[in-house]
């Protein structure tokens, strides 16, 4: 087993319940120096618990368990049991987050569940020593028809991992049917932007319901649509979804179609369109804004801010007085006393009043733990806009 001394007063954060111990925290490591399970101990001495060690990640060490106690299989099956418990408590079992990597206790696994599919990344090393493990509890836990690995993401490369994609157990179609909201979707679990569709948003389309009957409602940076359909379904007269990728809004208007739903999708540049609606006067009741991340770094916050305040800024000229904005950010490094003072400075600039309805974050199935404020990142404003 490998030893690992922390330099003195590092052990405040684990303490507290924070997952993460970088490299620099590390007086000594003593024992097997390579990748697995480690014993963490303060600089008295102190046990602290075991961990996923990984010295080639700056993240050198991701906590499992402040206890000691055996990492084996029926550790992880409880952990997972107890996550999916949850989800079988406050989440819809057919559209969810099974696994929420270190929020549910297990650092650097994600797993995603679309109807009687899960799709499973692994972003840590010492989870990637465990997938097999892990692929079989899940089967044995959830149950699924198949489990899709879907781990192209290049955060690995940091963990020194490939970048892989496959089958990993029983069968799995290239598009998996899931209803979310009561609307049906078609799910690219293969090829779609990451797990193949973004399930955090799920409560917060379920919110503006009470803002789309008979509305003109627009929804920018769209993707697979979903934001628009619900719209839809909630009675919105007129719906436009707009994104920068037409493979996203082939998808978006098959989910269209086959739920009925009487929304147009365009493909066009969010910025270069929100200005182009500005300057022609255009309004519309309701404008949702879902963009992507706009960093990924701390150090580019000013920088994504700038570009928050731009898209609000357009958008709630689009709003007519008494009309709505929907605003949304995924960055975790912009926190919501950043994106709220944002939200003030465009509304400033524009001449605008805003009226917070409700700020809310990401759904039950994305749980978030006080002392990791790594495990909140969502943000989605519902306001209404005064002249």
């Amino acid at each position: 087993m490998t030893k690992i001394t922390l330099r003195k007063t590092r052990e405040t954060r684990v303490r507290s319940g924070h997952p993460w111990l970088y490299a620099s925290e590390i007086e000594r490591v003593e024992g097997d120096q390579a990748a697995g399970i480690a014993d963490i101990y303060s600089s008295k001495g102190t046990f602290l618990g075991r961990a996923l060690y990984n010295p080639k990640s700056q993240i050198s060490l991701r906590m499992l368990t402040m206890h000691d106690e055996p990492i084996d299989a029926d550790f992880f099956a409880r952990r997972i049991k107890t996550a999916w418990d949850y989800r079988k408590l406050f989440c819809d079992e057919n559209s969810c987050r099974a696994i929420y990597g270190e929020a549910d206790f297990l650092p650097g696994l994600v797993v995603d569940k679309f109807g009687d599919v899960l799709v499973m990344q692994v972003l840590s090393m010492g989870m990637e020593m465990w997938k097999g493990t892990l692929v079989d509890i899940l089967a044995e836990v959830i149950r699924p028809a198949g489990i899709y690995e879907r781990n192209d993401v290049p955060v690995r490369r940091l963990e020194g991992l490939e970048e892989t994609t496959g089958l990993l157990y029983g069968t799995v179609p290239d598009r998996v049917e899931m209803r979310e909201n009561g609307i049906l979707y078609s799910v690219d679990v293969k090829q779609g932007q990451k797990t193949g569709f973004f399930l955090d948003q799920k409560e917060n389309r379920a919110a503006i319901a009470p803002i789309c009957k008979g509305a003109r409602v627009i929804d920018m940076f769209c993707h697979n649509g979903s934001f628009a359909l619900n719209a839809a379904q909630y009675g919105a007269r007129e719906v436009t979804g707009v994104d920068i990728s037409e493979d996203a809004l082939v998808v978006a208007r098959d989910n269209a179609r086959a739920n009925n739903l009487n929304v147009s999708f365009e493909a066009h540049n969010c910025f270069d369109l929100l200005r182009t609606l500005t300057e022609r006067g255009e309004k519309y009741d309701v404008v949702i804004l879902d963009p992507p991340a706009f960093t990924k770094t701390r150090q580019m916050t000013e920088r994504a801010l700038r570009g928050y305040k731009e898209i609000n800024l357009r958008g709630m000229k689009l709003v007519p007085d008494g009309g709505y904005l929907v605003s949304c950010s995924c960055s975790q490094h912009v926190d919501d006393a950043a994106f709220i003072n944002m939200l003030n400075e465009a509304a400033r600039d524009s001449k605008h009043k805003l009226r917070m309805i409700e700020f809310r974050t990401q759904a039950k199935d994305h749980p978030i733990l006080p002392a990791s404020p790594e495990t909140k990142y969502l943000k989605c404003a519902i306001m209404q806009v005064f002249e």
